[in-house]
């Protein structure tokens, strides 16, 4: 039986599918939105609809203010989803992405509908110490020369005053959401829970990801890719079949 299309939301970029069976909802890293995860939709099967989240003060939003801290962006993002939940449903979220996605899966379940499975991807866990500078706090020349070292950023934009400056307020809003974000203690998650690592990951290593198992005692061992803190994008089919064989072994 085909399935109603999905109400149009801003907050998500997908491509139409009446056979999907499930949705797989893809929270960007710092800096980015739903193009983060543009070309997943054209890999997966038909059966999994890919919902690539788009935050304000981005792309078609970038006249939106952007959302500085987690509990306000989880509420909004909670209203968005929720018309959404309808089919079975999975959460993935690399770098900051994984903790926005952590915390939707949480007001999710207790809400609404709890996710069949969560992928936390290149995010140190949570309770963690973690040098958390208010880099978002420096001029521009040196916030920029601070994050650069991250990666994530295409040479184009970096070469291109224009596009940098335009790049620059969501860049500078997700290490504020970052930097001012603390877990508290909630229900814990009754969905399987994926951890996911790059093997050379200075920022996320996958001995800091594994750590999440403490906080998530039911979350898997983390599953290691090549590369580094963006094997996402540079390990992409990879980490496609990843995704797809775990949901494929969800009941």
């Amino acid at each position: 039986m085909a399935n109603a299309e999905p109400t149009r939301s801003p907050w998500i970029a997908t491509a139409p599918s009446a056979e999907a069976a499930r949705r797989l909802f893809c929270f960007p890293y710092a800096g980015a939105g739903a193009n983060a995860y543009t070309s997943w939709g054209t890999v997966f099967p038909s059966a999994v609809q890919v919902c690539a989240i788009e935050p304000p003060g981005r792309r078609s939003r970038r006249r939106e203010p952007s959302i500085v801290r987690m509990r306000p962006l989880v509420q909004q993002l909670e209203r968005a989803l929720t018309p959404l939940v309808d089919l079975p449903f999975a959460l993935f979220g690399h770098s900051l992405g994984a903790y926005v996605a952590f915390e939707v899966a949480r007001r999710l379940q207790a809400r609404c509908r709890p996710p069949q499975a969560i992928f936390l991807s290149g995010a140190p866990a949570p309770q963690l110490p973690q040098r958390r500078q208010p880099l978002w706090r420096l001029p521009d020349a040196a916030f920029l020369e601070a994050v650069h070292g991250y990666g994530g950023i295409p040479s184009e934009i970096w070469d291109q005053p224009e596009l940098l400056a335009l790049f620059l307020p969501s860049l500078r809003a997700d290490f504020e959401l970052f930097g001012t974000y603390v877990v508290r203690e909630g229900e814990a998650l009754t969905c399987p829970v994926f951890l996911m690592a790059g093997a050379n990951d200075p920022h996320a290593s996958p001995q800091a990801v594994h750590a999440w198992r403490q906080l998530l005692p039911e979350a898997r061992a983390p599953e290691v890719f090549e590369g580094g803190h963006f094997y996402v994008a540079e390990q992409r089919d990879p980490v496609i079949r990843f995704l797809i064989r775990s949901l494929d072994g969800l009941r």
